[in-house]
């Protein structure tokens, strides 16, 4: 099927059922109005590959919104309630990026959809923490929306599995082949708050203490070590301060201007 065919058939299926008004509406708008980003958002489908998911937030299959993180968690549920007999958890965390609050909890809307439990952190926090919260929580899946290093337009779907780090062989091509065999009328966003679990701070006490405990740094006068942090806008203006505090290092200094967390990333 060549490019144009693409593009045309997928915005017919865009422009009906499953996808909402609102979708719908805005599809027509962003044809008619921005032909180029239009032929961007519809040409191809956001690939997931190893890892995860990330692109530029926006509407189409090109671009990452509840449509193409639904068809991810979709196919991970399949996954999921496939291969465990047992009725399995799940932990999602989310960073400071554009739309990641809400992308989590259309996550958490899928996996309880599919009876899947869920531990959502109810604000931000670091990627670290998600791979901790998930062997504490005894979670077979741990999925965190970040886009790392990314400009500000982009968001991200990073997967982890039990053993807490991101997915490898053979699992990624197994939830890669569920995904791919999933179709937007499949994903199913109603959510069960009976089985939707808001994580506040008792995950964080226990981050921090276990953080410091393992530190392995043979410093001494760790009080008169001078330390400049940024956090860039980011995640981890929640717990380093913590750590480094806890871990003997008082004399922290903090850039003020980039403490605030901020999707745009307006000072860097």
């Amino acid at each position: 099927m060549n490019k144009d065919s693409v593009i045309e058939e997928n915005y017919n299926n865009w422009t009906q059922s499953p996808f909402d008004t609102t979708t719908i509406k805005n599809v027509k708008s962003l044809k008619n109005n921005n032909p180029l980003e239009f032929e961007e958002s519809f040409y191809k489908n956001l690939s997931f590959g190893t890892g995860g998911m990330r692109g530029i937030v926006g509407i189409g299959p090109n671009r990452v919104n509840r449509y193409t993180f639904g068809k991810n968690t979709q196919g991970i549920s399949n996954f999921i309630n496939k291969s465990s007999s047992k009725k399995e958890s799940v932990v999602i965390a989310y960073d400071c990026r554009n739309q990641s609050k809400e992308l989590a909890n259309q996550v958490a809307d899928v996996f309880s959809s599919n009876g899947i439990n869920v531990y959502l952190f109810s604000s931000i926090r670091p990627t670290p923490e998600l791979s901790y919260a998930l062997i504490k929580l005894k979670c077979i899946c741990g999925i965190v929306l970040t886009a790392s290093h990314n400009p500000p337009e982009y968001n991200g779907y990073k997967v982890y599995w039990k053993d807490g780090g991101q997915i490898v062989p053979p699992i990624d091509k197994k939830l890669i082949d569920e995904i791919n065999s999933v179709k937007f009328t499949d994903i199913s966003f109603k959510r069960n708050n009976s089985l939707v679990n808001l994580i506040d701070t008792q995950i964080d006490t226990d981050f921090i203490h276990d953080s410091i405990s393992i530190g392995k740094i043979g410093v001494s006068k760790r009080e008169d070590y001078r330390i400049v942090f940024t956090p860039i806008h980011g995640t981890s203006y929640k717990i380093l301060p913590e750590v480094l505090n806890g871990a003997g290092f008082k004399n922290l200094h903090i850039v003020k201007e980039q403490a605030v967390p901020d999707g745009n990333f307006n000072t860097v």
